[in-house]
């Protein structure tokens, strides 16, 4: 019988986002040594482009269908997702594709706020990992993707669990859950801090977070006359997030692979 771990991501095209990923895989690796690691995209887009600059691209079936061709039995997948929304949805589906039809034993990690226990190590990480520089007194406003699903809730679920802690600190979303309409009410301080709630840093962080654009969430702050200062870092490149994945992955491998 074979292991291996697939992780997966929406995919980064910059080197900040592909660097993260690389970070994320060496701490799977060192904690799991011997057992291959290998990555799948669920962007389209992305693996395209990653094929025509002839980098490794598979889907999550895609690589699912490589490992059973190459003999491996039992996969545990890890998804770096914030929510159980619909591309988690397609991720379990491709997964259980691949059991019936590749005879693959394989166990999906839930996404980084799925229970009680997430959520309250999520609002540690935040506080955690709050610029240095930062003030008590002055806002943060982190931006998550957001969803047209039900497990959106899970941002507002999150923006409570943080505001108990540190009622300056404040999580929205693009869609749905907290808007930043939501937030900028409540903003006091002459300057204040943006970071993405989003695991790499890609053209949502950069533009519709930190862009110029005039409906960029920089712009409409600073519109309140409020120094607005984006901090671009996505949460895989922090280790209080990580830990959180880490340890979904950790419950999927042990069902997975305690039948190998």
């Amino acid at each position: 019988m074979r292991r291996a771990i697939l992780l997966v991501a929406f995919g980064a095209s910059s080197a900040q986002g592909q660097n993260a990923l690389k970070n994320f895989d060496s701490l799977v690796r060192q904690r799991y040594p011997g057992i291959p690691v290998r990555w799948a995209y669920t962007s389209l887009l992305l693996r395209e482009r990653l094929a025509q600059a002839r980098q490794k691209s598979d889907s999550v079936r895609k690589a699912l269908q490589r490992f059973s061709f190459e003999r491996f039995t039992h996969v545990a997948v890890q998804p770096l997702q914030t929510i159980s929304g619909r591309e988690h949805g397609e991720v379990c589906a491709a997964v259980d594709e691949a059991v019936a039809q590749d005879n693959l034993c394989c166990q999906v990690g839930v996404p980084l706020l799925t229970t009680e226990e997430d959520l309250h190590a999520a609002a540690q990480a935040v506080l955690r990992h709050l610029p240095v520089e930062r003030t008590a007194h002055e806002d943060v406003i982190f931006m998550g993707h957001g969803a047209e699903h039900h497990a959106v809730g899970r941002y507002a679920d999150l923006a409570e669990a943080v505001f108990k802690l540190d009622s300056k600190v404040h999580i929205g979303a693009m869609n749905g859950a907290v808007l930043l309409d939501d937030i900028l009410p409540r903003l006091t301080s002459e300057r204040v801090w943006l970071m993405p709630l989003l695991s790499v840093v890609g053209n949502h962080a950069l533009k519709d977070m930190a862009g110029q654009g005039d409906q960029s969430w920089r712009s409409r702050v600073e519109a309140l006359g409020c120094q607005c200062i984006p901090v671009l870092k996505g949460t895989a490149e922090y280790a209080g997030f990580a830990e959180i994945w880490l340890r979904h992955l950790d419950s999927a491998a042990q069902s997975c692979f305690e039948f190998a």
